[in-house]
This record gives C-alpha cells, structure tokens and sequence, in this order.
C-alpha cells in the first residue's frame, strides 16, 4: 500500500513539474497577449471618461445658460411690475420725484427716469439731476423705438455705470403718450456672479486641477468661443483638418493625434443648447501616463518571468522534501475526517472535554440543541451552555447515566446524559458527554397518557350523564307541572319561588350532563385551508372591546401569512380558550403575544404568553386534567377540550415551566393536516 502511494506521488511529481512550466508558459504569453488587449481597453476607457467629462462640462453649460436666463428674466420682471406702477400713476397725474425716489427707496431699485418723446426728461427719482434734460446720444438710441411707437418694452440689459463703478441693468416702458420710463437697479453682483460661470471660467476650474487635461476648448465654425490650458494645440494643422468633419455631425468623436514630442488623445462632442447648435466641445487629453503603465507592465513581465522560474526550483525542492509527509497527512486526515464525520453526524449531542474541562468537540447536534456557535463554544467552560446546578452535578459524579431536566437557551428540556471518561497516550484524561434529547418525546407520552386519562373520563362521564339526563328530565316536567297546577294556602309564593329554583337547578345540571356528553362524544374535524392572518384579525376584532376595557395589549407577531389546512371552526374553540384565560389571568393592565414561527418537518410553532400572575408550580401538572380549575365558576372542561382538538389536529401542547413570569403555552400545528 505505501509503495503504491510513494509510486503514484513520484507520478504525480514528475507531472506537476510539466503542468508547472505549461502553465509558466502560457502565463508569459497570455501577459504579452493581456498588454494589447490593456492598451486597446485603456483607449476605449478613456474615450467613455472623456465622453462622461464632456457630458457633465455640457450639462453644467446648460445649467449656467440657464440660470444665466433666469436671473435677466427675475430682474427684467420685478422692473417691469415696477414700470407698470409708475406708468399708472405717470398716467394718472399722481406722480413726481419724491414719490420716484420712495419707490426706489421701498423697491431696492438704484434710479427711475421718465423721458417724454423728445427726448427730454421730465421725472427722476435722482434729486441732483434736473427736468429737462436731453438724453444722450447712446440711450437715445435704446430709447427710439418707444418714442416711435414700435415696441412698447424694451430691455436694454447689463451696461456699466457712467460715473460710478460697477454695471446696472435698465429696461424701458412705453406710457400711452410714447413716454419712456426707464429703470435700473444695480447688477454689479449679478454681473460677477455670471462671469464667475461662464464657459470660460468653467473650464478653466477643470484643467487647474487635472494636469493630464491638455485643453477644453469650446468652438464653432469660425472661432474659439472659450478655451483654457494648450490652447495652441488647437490651431495644429493636425487638429484643424478634421475639425470641419466633427463639426458638420452631431454625435461623439475621438482621435489620436501625434505632434511633435506628445500624442493627445482629443475628445469632440457638440454642444446644441435649446435646439441651436452653439459649437464644439473639444477636450485634449495626455497619452504620457498610459505610456508609463505600459512601461511598467513590460518590465513586470519580465520581472514576473524571473521569479517564475524561481520560484519553479523552489517548488521541485519543496514538493520532493514534502513528499512523504504529505503520504502521511493523507492517511491521517482520511481517520480523521471519517471519525468526525460520525461524530458530526450522529443524532445525540456529543461534548468532549480536555483535562482543563474545556470544550474541545462540539458536534452538530449539540449546536442544534443548545443554540450556540460553535466558535462561541470550543475553549469554554461547561458551564457556559448550563445552570451551575447542573453543571456541578454533571462534572462531580464519575460515571454518569441519568436523565436530568435542564435548562438550555432559556428552556426547559428533558435530557438524558451519558458521561465517560478516556484517557489520552500523553496521559490526559478526557470527559465524553453524550446528550440525547428527549423533550418531545416526555411531550407525547404526556400528552397520550393524558389522551387517555382524558378518554376513559370521558366514557365514565358519557355513561354516567345517560343514567342522569332521564330522571333530571322527569324531575324537571314533575316540579314545572307541580308549579303550574298546584298552589297551596299558605306561602304560595315562597312555594312558586322554591319551585322555580329547582327547575333552574335541574336545568343547569341538564346543561353540564350536555357539556360532558359533548366531551365524551366530539365531532369530527372537517379541514380546509385557510389564511391564519385572516384568522387572527377576526380574532383581534373580536375581543378589541374586551381587550380595551381591561387595558389589556394583545401582540400577533407572524413572520409570514400561513395557509394552515385546519378545522377552522375547532382551532377557533382553541384560540378563544386559551386567550380567554390569559385575559381572566391577567384581570386589568397587561400583555398578551401571540408567536408563530414556521419550524422543521413543516410544522408551526405557535406561543400563547401573557404576563399575569402565572401558575403554582404546585398545580402545574394538573392543568390539562378533566374538571381541575381554579376559577370560581369554571368548568375545567376548557383546557381539556383544547388539548383534544390539538391532538386531533395531530399536535402537541404543553405549559412552559420555565417562564419565571407570567404563563406559556407551547402548541406544534402541522401547517397542512393531511
């Protein structure tokens, strides 16, 4: 067997040498291959960034037309809602220069002046100016087509201040005697605040603070519109001659263009603003960095094919000095893995303790029962996953085969527990803890054990309510008869009272003889599917009054909406029972949950807790027997009714007696009962 081994890893020695330099040399050729393919995806790269780059330079363009548009339309409209103000009271003979001046003053305009056809003024908001004063010749010029009659408004726009710094933007409005009545506030903000935007100062910003950005240039037929960085690169024969080409389309160009000691890769896009073409964007970006990546790649290539054939020789000598180990590793792994596979697969928990009583195993069962991590786990102490009690009573006992009820993750569990102990070869001894849970299973014997206490109760009770409900019912027709065809002389009425109290009497042990035959005889269940959120809501509606009276919260927590295949009408009797006991339970001022969560074998879990009082550890086990209450008036058929229509929905309920608060009722519903 071991030389078969060493035979078949010499074999495979030999061949992973000759893999090893295939492989070496088909990796120098696919990184000769990946360096053209790079250069070709780095120019097709930079074609879509440069195309990105003018996009975004195209729709900040816009956006700076835009608000460029915006702020003339603003302050064209406030001064002309002003005109017209002026123009009415001018018309209106209400007007002079102190009212002028207030309404500059009030409106934040800088000057108001009202020009008669010939040119002369007439009105000024500006108290140093005088009447009468002719027009100079350039606004004389602006102001013609209203002393004319052809336009009515006319925008003169940004002009800068004569006399004083900064600019002013004016507009004129026609009176109905070709009056001009001009305004101007003061734009020298506006004025900066648009130069700030504009193409020139836009793409200036870009190629400051991108060095590899040659030039941005915007261009039409004819000139440079705005331009920034090499701007001389743009008149290089080389450029111009396909300028006319690229221009005369309205889509996305690249080239690639050698001058005389640099190749710019050149990006063109038009730039059409309100479906008028304004020109070309042109961005010029440096080939040099794309240059030194190839650089670099070429001398990776040959640094990558040194240390590949190094790293060959290294790999001969390891492989040879690591040969047998390896032939020994296999056969150790191949026990291991085969005695762990067993260990992980067994259905008990397995917990195997080193001589510190550490956690070193934990298998998958024992991580499915306790709910813990089993990173979380190995290197712990027991009693990390148990009480101390229990944990004290595991550990000091030698030998160990007792069925202990523990409680795991908040729960309570019926767990049965082997320990045996084993000692290693360097002399440590060793705690094997062998776990089998047997919860559900002391759930069924329950649950059957009291099917069957439940069943014979119910036979005594069937056969016992058969000899009771005939002579209750002659007793009943004697006293109603008695009470209608007899009166004696004395006391009628104390006889008629006494009479009426035995038929009431009769008559409720009548009713409680029905409830038992009900018990001893029940229906059978008749499924069909329905939505259990529908269900619930119902429910909710139901006791919503109840519930509100006795500030009482009712949660339904689901994770999803189940569609349970039940006896709808029977697993309602359920939920009515057991959420009528938490309210009697709680009386006033509480909580109620309801839980459901989907578990394996495609059941439900469902959890009915409230937080009252809670139950006597002392009655606990009683709580499902026929007739046992604790109420004043109850029956103590109720929960005994529940845990039958439970078991016939091929279900378990039990009472959680780990709740320190409060009680817990824990049901497993098969979501389609079949």
């Amino acid at each position: 067997m071991v030389t078969k081994l060493k035979t078949k890893a010499g074999g495979q020695t030999h061949l992973l040498i000759i893999i090893f330099f295939i492989i070496a040399g088909l990796m120098v050729s696919s990184a000769v291959i990946e360096l053209q393919q790079s250069k070709k995806e780095l120019y097709q790269l930079m074609g879509k960034q440069s195309h990105s780059l003018l996009q975004s330079i195209i729709i900040a363009s816009k956006n700076t037309l835009r608000a460029s548009t915006y702020l003339d339309e603003i302050t064209k409209q406030r001064l002309l809602n002003n005109a017209v103000l002026v123009k009415n009271m001018y018309e209106n003979n209400q007007l002079n220069n102190k009212i002028l001046e207030d309404i500059c003053r009030e409106n934040k305009i800088f000057r108001i002046h009202i020009f008669n056809k010939n040119g002369l003024k007439i009105y000024s908001s500006h108290q140093y100016i005088s009447a009468n004063e002719p027009l100079v010749p350039n606004k004389q010029q602006f102001l013609q087509p209203i002393f004319e009659g052809s336009l009515d408004t006319v925008q003169i726009g940004y002009r800068e201040s004569q006399g004083q710094s900064g600019y002013r933007f004016a507009l004129a409005l026609a009176a109905k005697d070709r009056s001009a009545i001009v305004l101007n506030v003061d734009a020298t903000d506006m004025f900066n605040f648009k130069r700030d935007i504009d193409f020139g100062a836009l793409i200036r910003q870009i190629t400051e603070g991108n060095p590899e950005i040659e030039y941005i240039a915007l261009q039409d037929s004819m000139n440079i519109l705005a331009a920034s960085g090499k701007v001389e690169y743009l008149q290089h024969p080389a450029f111009s001659g396909l300028f006319q080409n690229f221009y005369s389309n309205d889509t996305f160009h690249t080239q690639t263009i050698s001058l005389d000691t640099i190749q710019v890769f050149e990006a063109v896009h038009p730039f059409i603003y309100e479906d008028q073409m304004i020109g070309l964007f042109r961005i010029g970006l440096s080939l040099q960095p794309i240059q030194d990546i190839n650089k670099r790649i070429y001398r990776r290539l040959i640094v990558i094919s040194f240390i590949l054939i190094i790293i060959g020789f290294v790999l001969l000598v390891y492989l040879f000095t690591r040969q047998r180990l390896n032939l020994l590793q296999k056969q150790y792994t191949a026990i291991e893995t085969y005695s762990s596979n067993i260990i992980s697969h067994v259905s008990d928990a397995i917990i195997v303790l080193d001589s510190g009583k550490c956690i070193k195993i934990f298998n998958d069962a024992a991580v499915k029962l306790f709910q813990k991590d089993r990173t979380q786990i190995l290197g712990n102490r027991l009693d990390s996953i148990f009480d101390q009690e229990d944990y004290r009573t595991i550990l000091d006992e030698p030998s160990l085969l007792e069925h202990m009820e523990c409680k795991v993750a908040g729960q309570r569990f019926n767990l049965l527990i082997s320990k045996s102990l084993f000692e290693e070869s360097d002399g440590n001894k060793n705690i094997i803890l062998v776990i089998r849970d047997l919860t559900e299973q002391r759930q069924l014997e329950a649950q059957l054990e009291r099917k069957q206490r439940l069943t014979a109760m119910g036979e005594l009770a069937s056969g016992v309510a058969h000899e009771i409900r005939n002579p209750l019912n002659t007793i009943g027709t004697i006293v109603q008869q008695l009470n209608k065809d007899f009166e004696p002389k004395t006391n009628p009425d104390e006889y008629h009272e006494l009479a009426e109290l035995v038929h009431s009497e009769v008559k409720r042990i009548n009713d409680t003889v029905q409830d038992f035959l009900r018990f001893a005889r029940p229906e059978p269940i008749e499924t069909a599917e329905f939505s259990l959120t529908d269900f619930l809501h119902q429910l909710e509606k139901q006791y919503h009054s109840v519930l509100k009276d006795a500030n009482i919260s009712l949660n339904i927590k689901y994770d999803q909406d189940y569609i349970v295949k039940w006896d709808e009408r029977k697993m309602k009797q359920v939920f009515i029972n057991l959420l009528q006991n938490s309210i009697e339970a709680i009386d006033k001022n509480g909580c109620i949950e309801i839980i459901m969560t989907q578990v394996p074998n495609n059941k439900l879990e469902i959890r009915f807790i409230d937080d009252g009082p809670g139950l006597d550890q002392t009655i606990r086990d009683k709580i499902f027997n026929l007739y046992f209450t604790t109420k004043a008036k109850g029956t103590g058929i109720g929960l005994s009714i529940v845990q039958r229509i439970i078991y016939e929905h091929n279900g378990i309920i039990s009472l959680d007696t780990s709740a320190e608060k409060g009680t817990t009722f824990i049901i497993f519903l098969p979501i389609v009962l079949d």
